[in-house]
């Protein structure tokens, strides 16, 4: 039995991450904080008592979690947030002993794993690791029927606390309703979830605020594939894996690298099959240059043409581009107003991948009937913001200025 309501609100517990700490050797939690540590007690106690639901933040997302070796607990996941069940979900742990506790008996972890998770875990960097569907612990919900499982030890200090104290891996998605934008604050979570949810921790906004980069490293030609860009770059990674391995391994990116038409029809990690990160309102993302399409000469006559029937009503449009954007300097007049949402400068992808969730959801939230996003680079962590982007987007529209 399970104490979740349909009907009742999420109790929203503060939980103070500077209060935990943790042992390199044991790799256990010391919790300072008698809140915090109350906290997750209970939400432990909902997870693996009451087989239960928990959204908890990350150093990502804000994520929605349930015992990964539980079926009834898992299928909880897929039903909170309406997800597709050939969807499937990445497990997180709070130990290297932990993750080998799900990886098959005797299983040698590649080299190339060993360096990425000597640079990037605990941290945004989750890895597929083998699963084959007649031994593995991990229950087919789990993999959506597939032979492998992607894993993370999340950074964030709530997040590899709670999994330690519940004393079970959890998988765990994005805490939303499926499609929508990933939440990266708790009362992102409270908005959407919260009459489905009994217990939301709470500490803050996420540091990274897009999910983990996904990478498949169980190829014979030793090399990677980046399934999903996220919080660890390409460059980072190659960085490492030079610094270190001779050859290097190549890091290849899913559709700028390589193509695989079956593993987007049945996908292996989440974030690949389906339209993502989508607000209630239209999306529309603004590229520069002509790709072939129409192109317009100014952002002006760009916003016009999507309103030519507009007459004197007024129009509220959400702008998501950077703080130092040119389109800044050519807004449209009444009845268009555009609503600017900063995502850092155009040489900081960083903070631009980090504020556009909160940017879609606070646009949406107040009153934008359209959001436009301008592309950025796709580089460092830009290659992860317009992974998203691209996903979230119904159209996407052309401009060639003067100025570029």
């Amino acid at each position: 039995m399970t104490s979740s309501s349909t009907t009742s609100i999420a109790r929203v517990l503060r939980c103070q991450s500077d209060s935990i700490s943790f042992d390199d050797a044991t790799e256990t939690p010391s919790i300072q904080c008698q809140e915090t540590r109350d906290a997750l007690k209970l939400a432990a106690h909902h997870l693996v008592d009451l087989e239960d639901v928990v959204a908890f933040p990350t150093e990502t997302v804000y994520g929605l979690g349930a015992n990964a070796l539980n079926p009834t607990a898992i299928a909880r996941i897929f039903s909170t947030k309406g997800r597709p069940s050939d969807n499937p979900l990445i497990v997180h742990v709070s130990s290297l002993e932990m993750l080998k506790s799900i990886l098959p008996e005797g299983y040698e972890i590649p080299r190339t794993y060993k360096k990425l998770m000597d640079a990037f875990w605990p941290g945004a960097l989750t890895l597929l690791f083998p699963s084959p569907p007649e031994t593995s612990v991990v229950p087919r919900i789990v993999t959506a029927g597939h032979s492998t499982v992607a894993v993370r030890m999340p950074s964030h200090a709530v997040a590899r606390a709670l999994i330690a104290v519940a004393g079970v891996p959890l998988a765990a998605p994005s805490a939303n309703s499926s499609g929508k934008p990933s939440p990266t604050r708790a009362e992102h979570v409270l908005h959407d979830l919260g009459g489905k949810l009994q217990v939301i921790l709470d500490a803050g906004p996420c540091a990274i605020g897009v999910e983990s980069t996904v990478v498949d490293g169980l190829h014979e030609d030793g090399n990677l594939r980046v399934l999903r860009p996220g919080g660890v770059t390409v460059e980072e990674m190659e960085r490492v894996l030079a610094s270190d391995i001779n050859p290097a391994p190549k890091v290849m990116v899913h559709q700028r690298d390589f193509k695989d038409e079956a593993m987007e029809q049945a996908p292996t990690t989440p974030g690949m099959k389906y339209r993502h990160y989508s607000p209630a309102v239209p999306v529309i993302l603004v590229m520069r240059r002509s790709l072939g399409e129409h192109t317009y000469n100014s952002f002006v006559d760009l916003v016009q043409s999507l309103f030519e029937d507009l007459g004197d009503k007024p129009k509220k449009i959400g702008l998501l581009a950077p703080s130092d954007s040119s389109l800044l300097t050519q807004l449209p007049s009444p009845p268009i107003t555009i609503q600017h949402f900063a995502l850092g400068s155009i040489d900081d992808p960083a903070t631009s991948a980090a504020r556009l969730y909160d940017g879609l959801l606070s646009l949406e939230r107040d009153g934008s009937e359209m959001i436009i996003i301008e592309a950025i680079s796709e580089d460092r962590e830009g290659l992860a913001f317009m992974n998203r982007v691209k996903k979230a987007a119904g159209s996407t529209k052309y401009l060639c200025l003067t100025s570029d």
